[in-house]
């Protein structure tokens, strides 16, 4: 390194001189924030068992089960971006992650001491509710926040590769949680899964959020928030000001989420119910696509550095757009077939999720970013990711199970149109 080189290896900012420490407090968090909230999704029919009993006598319960497996984790999502990404903004990104991170293990906390429904009645299901509440706002945050620390913690020419390891870190939370799931139900009795056993994934979601939060204490601040006195970012600025950029956001994430959901979480239910494959093959199918897609995320982030993020963006939405329907329609039944269409789509996938943290940052200025990131992104999860499962079982249910692959590729096609438009900015300074 030339003297010339070290001066300004020197003078950039602390966070751009260690990037191993700023990934780690970003990527552990995140995996441990998507650790409790999969396990939840794994674990359901058991916490249903115990909360949500079919003996139970009050009409209330079946109603509150319903509100809480399927729609409650959803609702608060756009709700913590917006306040957790106005904490990013106002207060420093590091600040939002240290909240976000102990409000996901306070939640997990609360599930894995959720009393049954035969000790006290409907204040079980009442518990698990606002446990489940406080994971939708703890992940909506998260994004918000991890999202532009991670980015804006990025040396030069490397915002797609620091991108990537939101999925990565996502991922690997979904695989352990899946991974932890799977041995308890393999080693302990189904009685003992039923009436202790469940718990013990949230209870270790409760610790590593304590570990997580310690890496993220010793993590660099990336954005100096608002001196005191002056003027400090409202709650909805970033929605007021920047409208476009808002909207965006929106049409961004629309093919990306239905995509992502689809084929990260949907897919093997979607081939059972259209298929005669088993679940176990189905599952070891998803299990090993996701493995593939992490692997992919770091290729796809350092690509986008070097041809830059349109390229990628339009090779996903173009690709789903043409190909969700043969790839859907070519599932045969067999655990070869499922496997190769997971994959495929893992790759088309990679052209979105490996840069999707980079490409919304570079949308908004610094003064905004989490906040404006944040709430637009997740109503869109919401709206579109959130609902693929329900909307694929409901177009079968109608006897129309061809039209789910259509909807799929519509999305996408209508997000290849906003990327089209799309400025490139993978080799502009990041607005400060």
């Amino acid at each position: 390194m030339t003297q010339q080189d070290q001066q300004m290896a020197d003078d950039s900012p602390a966070h751009e001189r260690r990037p191993v420490r700023q990934l780690l407090a970003a990527s552990v968090g995140n995996a441990v924030e998507w650790y409790d909230w999969y396990a939840y999704t794994f674990l359901a029919t058991y916490i249903a068992d115990q909360v949500f009993p079919k003996s139970a006598g009050n009409s209330l319960v079946p109603l509150l089960s319903t509100f809480a497996v399927f729609a409650v984790g959803f609702f608060m999502r756009p709700v913590g971006g917006l306040l957790m990404g106005a904490v990013a903004d106002r207060r420093g990104r590091r600040s939002a992650l240290t909240v976000t991170i102990l409000l996901m293990g306070g939640s997990s906390l609360l599930v894995g001491l959720t009393p049954t429904y035969a000790s006290v009645g409907v204040l079980a299901p009442v518990v698990l509710v606002a446990a489940r509440l406080l994971q939708g706002l703890s992940v909506g945050g998260e994004f918000a926040a991890s999202t532009t620390f991670l980015v804006e913690s990025a040396g030069p020419g490397r915002r797609g590769l620091f991108s990537s390891f939101q999925y990565v870190s996502t991922t690997a939370g979904q695989l352990a949680a899946s991974g932890v799931a799977a041995l308890l139900v393999a080693t302990l009795s189904e009685g003992h899964m039923d009436g202790w056993g469940w718990r013990l994934p949230f209870l270790l979601g409760a610790v590593l959020s304590l570990v997580g939060f310690w890496i993220r204490q010793g993590a660099y601040e990336t954005h100096e928030p608002p001196a005191e006195g002056s003027e400090r970012p409202g709650l909805f600025d970033a929605l007021r000001r920047h409208p476009r950029q808002s909207l965006l956001i929106c049409g961004i994430t629309a093919g990306g989420t239905i995509a992502y959901y689809t084929w990260t979480s949907y897919l093997p239910t979607y081939a059972e119910l259209n298929t005669d494959i088993s679940k176990g093959q189905a599952l070891l199918a998803g299990t090993l696509s996701l493995a593939f897609f992490a692997l992919l995320q770091p290729l796809g982030g350092l690509l986008s550095d070097r041809v830059g993020r349109r390229p990628l963006l339009l090779f996903f939405g173009i690709g789903f757009a043409v190909l969700s329907v043969p790839l859907l329609k070519s599932l045969s039944g067999s655990f070869l077939s499922l496997l190769l269409v997971q994959c495929a789509g893992m790759v088309l996938l990679t052209g979105f999720t490996s840069i999707s943290a980079a490409v919304n940052a570079e949308v908004f200025p610094a003064r905004v970013r989490a906040a404006g990131i944040g709430f637009p992104y997740s109503l869109t999860v919401a709206l579109f990711g959130g609902t693929a499962p329900y909307v694929g079982t409901l177009f079968k249910e109608i006897g129309s199970p061809g039209l789910f692959p259509v909807y799929v590729a519509v999305l996408c096609l209508v997000s290849s149109v906003v990327y089209l438009r799309l400025p490139e900015t993978a080799h502009k300074d990041l607005e400060r």
